[in-house]
């Protein structure tokens, strides 16, 4: 370890954590949501849209939800609507709930027991699915090789039309992309139900659907074997259909996914008990699918003062890694997020860069941290931002980042042409060559400036933890506390589908994933 941090500090940072966060996992396992309950059907296997192109999962929850309310979960009733009615497909049972010929009820007796039965196997189904496609990506990157270096370097592409981005994404692994991001069409995380099918037509983004993620993932295969290395796929698990997204991404074997626990409460106004709730199971489905999660620290910096706020980044990443474990991630799973964002004209600026992004490293060890590049700052003057980027790759290089994402010399200006994407891979391709593994010399001096500034973000960060112990996670959210977004826990998009558990409450997905018998 090279800032000499003190661990008492260090452990004292992760109780402290710990304790902010737990009253929220009970808030999480006593309550559900409708993208929580819809994501246990699309495990069970109902798929497909109406004529207006609302998913049947969903027709099918809010029919559930009309009859008998989800405080006791939708499998219980559905399955024994679907035993009832004589019908063995759900995706049918869907179809007739949705034109108002179907009506729910929870079983109780035999008929409890027949459904709680059923709807475990249904669900257990999928769940194989996901394994399988475990089993699949391990093998494939025992045959094809993992990339050679580290960071591995990730590329964004997102052109609206899926069909565009294949091209695009096989062009990026070619000219030395390790892991390709589709980015979602502006505003999805906003829509409270999953487009259906391949799309053609998105807004500075790609649609998150099923036939997307298994067109890329099909197209990143057969790259990945033309390179002799596993490509990686990433997409974004937030948003009002966190559970859904994350459970299509398992299905489809992806390998990474943005899923951050405050990202949607502070810049999309979503409400954060359904945040929490929503981001405890979709972290499960990701533990079970082998997933990498990317969390959203970087954001915050982009609203706050990057040295100021230096310390939130450490409360959250602290926070996040804690929610991370409880729902079953590993270490390495957790791609923890942290940016180069300070204003490049403050004297020092990349010394504090480095104090930080070594901080980052130093308290998560194992974890394959996801390093953003400079954005807030980028001026339009694509000289001055390749240069900026190249400082970025040379601070990753220097503090052994584990995922690079690739800076844009036109960030901010225009949607990259695929000539920007390769300069700024050579950028990237140049710094990591050139450095190796500086990071192996790279020592900062004991005592120095480095040291200092690292040992104060941590302290900062303990003081800003014991406040949050004090008065609560949900209270500091509302106040500000994180990237100066105010967001109480009784407002924001989604608060009406959130439900309490009832007496009787079933889940056979969170059965599953638990373990339990």
């Amino acid at each position: 370890m090279k800032l000499d941090l003190d661990p008492r500090l260090v452990a004292q940072a992760r109780a402290l954590a710990r304790r902010a966060g737990q009253p929220v996992v009970d808030l999480a396992r006593s309550h559900t949501t409708v993208s929580v309950e819809r994501a246990v059907l699309r495990l069970a296997g109902v798929t497909g849209a109406d004529p207006d192109g609302i998913p049947f999962v969903n027709r099918l929850v809010d029919a559930v939800r009309a009859d008998v309310g989800l405080g006791c979960g939708v499998a219980l009733p559905v399955f024994h609507a679907l035993a009832s009615s004589g019908l063995d497909d759900l995706t049918l049972l869907a179809q007739k709930a949705a034109a108002g010929s179907i009506r729910f009820s929870l079983p109780a007796g035999a008929d409890l027991r027949r459904a709680k039965s059923a709807s475990r196997r249904a669900v257990a189904a999928g769940m194989k699915t996901i394994d399988r496609n475990r089993a699949t990506r391990d093998r494939l990157i025992r045959r094809l090789g993992d990339p050679r270096q580290r960071p591995w370097i990730y590329l964004i592409v997102a052109t609206g039309d899926i069909h565009e981005d294949i091209p695009q994404a096989q062009a990026a692994a070619r000219a030395g992309a390790d892991v390709i991001a589709v980015i979602r069409s502006t505003g999805q995380s906003l829509l409270d139900y999953v487009p259906e099918g391949a799309t053609r037509e998105g807004f500075a983004g790609t649609y998150a659907t099923q036939e997307n993620f298994r067109l890329m993932r099909a197209a990143l295969d057969e790259s990945s074997r033309e390179l002799g290395r596993y490509v990686r796929l990433t997409n974004y698990a937030s948003g009002l259909c966190m559970p859904e997204i994350a459970t299509l991404a398992g299905l489809e074997r992806l390998d990474m996914m943005l899923n951050d626990s405050m990202y949607g409460i502070l810049f999309r106004d979503i409400n954060p008990i359904r945040t929490f709730v929503d981001q405890r199971f979709s972290r499960q489905i990701h533990a079970r699918a082998g997933i990498i999660i990317n969390t959203g620290e970087d954001n915050y910096l982009t609203t706050a003062d990057a040295v100021e706020a230096a310390h939130t980044v450490t409360v959250s990443q602290l926070l996040n890694e804690f929610f991370a474990h409880e729902a079953g991630l590993e270490d390495w799973q957790l791609g923890l997020g942290h940016a180069f964002e300070i204003n490049p004209d403050l004297p020092e600026s990349f010394r504090l860069e480095l104090a930080h992004a070594l901080l980052a490293r130093e308290l998560f060890p194992e974890a394959p941290l996801k390093w953003m590049p400079p954005t807030k700052h980028m001026t339009g003057d694509v000289f001055r931002g390749n240069l900026l980027d190249g400082f970025f790759n040379l601070a990753g290089t220097m503090t052994g980042q584990g995922i690079l994402l690739v800076g844009m010399m036109t960030e901010a200006v225009v949607t990259p042409w695929l000539s920007d994407r390769d300069i700024a891979l050579q950028n990237v391709r140049y710094v990591l060559n050139a450095c190796g593994n500086l990071h192996e010399d790279f020592v900062p001096a004991p005592g120095g400036f480095i040291q200092r500034r690292a040992r104060q973000v941590l302290a900062e960060a303990i003081d800003l933890l014991g406040r949050i112990v004090d008065d609560t996670l949900l209270e500091a959210i509302a106040d500000g506390t994180f990237g100066i977004m105010r967001r109480p826990a009784d407002r924001g998009k989604g608060l009406d589908g959130v439900a309490k558990h009832e007496d009787g409450y079933y889940n056979p997905a969170t059965e599953i994933l638990e373990d339990k018998p």
